[in-house]
């Protein structure tokens, strides 16, 4: 178990990231070990995938050290208002 509760993450994502919609999927089946991730932050306009993707990454620096997977899409909220299937 890495000790890190789902609500946790998402707080400190929405907090750091000023994030409009979190979607923190635990996929180890409940030991916090493996998540799938859609963060919508408007502090993701105007960066290159890679670069959203190392926001998230140093925000739960410490927390990545014990988690063993952590899948993750980020949208700016225009790219978000545009997806069909928001799940």
């Amino acid at each position: 178990m890495s000790g890190y509760t789902k609500q946790y993450l998402e707080d400190k994502l929405r907090k750091e990231l000023d994030a409009v919609h979190i979607d923190l999927e635990d996929i180890s089946d409940g030991c916090g070990a493996k998540y799938n991730a859609i963060i919508v932050s408007p502090k993701f306009e105007g960066k290159a995938l890679l670069e959203r993707h190392r926001m998230v990454n140093s925000i739960l620096a410490e927390e990545l050290q014990v988690i063993h997977a952590f899948s993750q899409k980020t949208l700016t909220p225009k790219q978000w208002e545009g997806q069909e299937d928001k799940t």
